[in-house]
């Protein structure tokens, strides 16, 4: 095991040449970031979830409720231990086969069946109330750190001049880099053992000013003000596009992938944090091309009431699914003609009887 974490860690690879592990110990002159700290993100972890436990149930439930967020969830399907069964086994909608099996078992018509297990799957899906809570929480969440970070970066020189992440290296000041963050990837990880820092903070900094638009955006949307929620994912839209795509590429690529090399010489960790930063290019690419669709729908079609951040944002727990009977809840005894329902078709639209939608009609 020695051999092979001194295999992994090797020197050459990691650092730029002149520059050894020894060199990033910590003494009393001079504080380096140590991959010791990283085991702090377990119990930093555990607190931030407790401080967003508090802060949903005593700050951003009662400003939900005084906005008037919807506080009931989808109702709820009735009691039924056969039907109970085949859903925790299988989750969906039942097949054609299946279907018919249960509807002569409990002499339900095929119609009420899948209307039982519709309303099944929406009882697993948050409230808008409860998320509403949660964009409220990351909104407050993203801000602080945002505003934290603009706060810290703003004396720092690195900020206006990108070449200054690179001078003095390793023998750079600690400061307060990433104790407000988690660090998770492999990415932040490995900047931060190798005391590549400065960068960091950059592009922390960077990736979270969109991030609070949008959870303002999704806020609003819950309390269905459409036109704030439109004027606020319009602004998300710009703000994302014009920090990924253009300051992200012209300010941080363009210093780790140039003024890196020409301040430390060539080392392959180098290239392995530059191809990591490029693949996160790659993504803003594919989020930028969702959210410009998103917009250019909502534009063309005259929408602009009717987007909705949760499907940028890829959460499905938003997808409601109802139908046009969606009031009846008593389901119905078996009647000779429920046969012709039973292929699928007999539902709005011939989907399977029910409708797939969000619950706000409309990711990063």
């Amino acid at each position: 095991m020695a051999g092979i974490l001194a295999w992994f860690w090797n020197e050459r690879f990691w650092l730029p040449h002149n520059v050894t592990w020894a060199d990033l110990q910590s003494t009393e002159e001079a504080a380096f970031p140590q991959a010791e700290d990283l085991y702090l993100a377990f119990p930093l972890a555990f607190c931030i979830f407790m401080i967003r436990l508090l802060f949903e149930r005593f700050i951003a439930k009662p400003c939900a409720l005084g906005l008037k967020v919807q506080a009931n969830g989808p109702q709820k399907a009735q009691p039924n231990a056969i039907l109970e069964k085949v859903f925790t086994a299988i989750t969906k909608q039942p097949d054609e086969k299946r279907l018919e099996g249960l509807s002569k078992q409990l002499d339900w018509d095929v119609r009420s069946i899948q209307r039982w297990f519709r309303q099944r799957r929406n009882q697993e899906k948050p409230s808008t109330l409860t998320k509403f809570c949660e964009s409220m929480w990351r909104f407050t969440f993203y801000l602080y750190i945002f505003t934290y970070g603009v706060r810290f970066l703003k004396k720092a020189p690195w900020l206006w001049n990108t070449r200054q992440c690179w001078n003095g290296y390793p023998y750079q000041d600690f400061g307060i880099m990433f104790t407000h963050h988690i660090v998770t990837v492999t990415l932040i990880t490995f900047s931060y053992v190798t005391n590549l820092t400065r960068v960091g903070t950059l592009t922390l900094c960077l990736h979270d000013a969109a991030d609070v638009v949008l959870e303002a955006a999704k806020m609003a949307n819950y309390c269905k003000c459409q036109k704030l929620s439109d004027l606020l994912f319009l602004t998300f839209a710009i703000v994302f596009i014009v920090s990924r795509l253009g300051i992200y590429p012209l300010w941080i690529l363009n210093t780790t992938l140039f003024e890196l090399y020409e301040a430390l010489g060539n080392f392959p960790a180098l290239w392995v944090f530059n191809i990591l930063l490029v693949i996160l290019q790659i993504l803003h690419c594919f989020w930028s091309y969702l959210i410009i669709k998103a917009a250019y729908k909502a534009i063309a079609k005259g929408k602009a009431g009717k987007w909705n951040p949760l499907h940028v944002a890829k959460d499905d727990r938003s997808d409601i699914e109802s139908s046009s009977d969606e009031e009846e809840t008593v389901p119905r005894s078996k009647a000779p003609h429920s046969s012709i329902s039973t292929n699928g078709t007999g539902g709005a639209n011939g989907t399977n009887g029910y409708l797939t939608g969000g619950t706000c009609s409309e990711e990063h």
